[in-house]
């Protein structure tokens, strides 16, 4: 940062929001609405392979799957979880739509790795309008996702090159991940799996 640009902002903290510093532009009226990370999404080749990794290697346990037999044609989702940490590790298993291209073309061009900083913000339309007001890509505009949860309001934006940011509002949602995702059961036992046994 020059040091014409760390005049111009400051740090400040918003009282009883816990959310921590938040920054402010010089010329901006209000503060960045940044709030915590929601997940951190890695697209992989083979998903429960590296889940169960991560899940014994980290200490997580698996907490949601999404997939073709829930209802998800495109790809295979393992939603990993521990002490504040999520990770949701995906596959493309059928890239018919636009998520499922985005998925394979990311991976074939990079590799396993992250493709997505989800951030979970009090107003998706407010984040959402600040980010692209400044410069960053809109990839998808505000809209809803509903199951019998409740809704969870979604945005995604980016940088040129970089990893997507899905902007996320689960207030109104009582499910295990997002919509189209269904609690870890014995069927997907990734932390007891991968733990060996005596």
């Amino acid at each position: 940062m020059t040091d014409t640009a760390a005049r111009h902002v400051t740090t400040h903290t918003q009282p009883g929001s816990g959310a921590g510093p938040a920054l402010r532009s010089g010329g901006d009226t209000g503060p960045v609405p940044a709030g915590r990370t929601d997940a951190v999404v890695l697209v992989v080749g083979d998903a429960e392979r590296a889940a169960r990794r991560y899940a014994s290697a980290l200490d997580l346990r698996c907490t949601a799957y999404a997939g073709p037999d829930t209802g998800e044609p495109e790809a295979v989702s393992y939603v990993l979880e521990g002490a504040g940490t999520r990770f949701v590790v995906t596959t493309p298993v059928q890239p018919i739509g636009e998520r499922g291209r985005m998925l394979a073309a990311h991976l074939a061009a990079h590799g396993d790795g992250i493709v997505d900083l989800a951030i979970a913000v009090p107003d998706v339309h407010y984040a959402y309008d600040y980010a692209v007001d400044r410069g960053a890509l809109s990839y998808a505009e505000p809209y809803e996702a509903h199951d019998r949860h409740g809704t969870v309001l979604l945005a995604v934006i980016g940088v040129p090159g970089g990893i997507r940011h899905t902007l996320v509002d689960r207030s109104g949602y009582t499910g295990p991940y997002l919509p189209g995702y269904v609690a870890a059961s014995s069927r997907w036992p990734v932390r007891a799996a991968a733990r060996p046994t005596d």
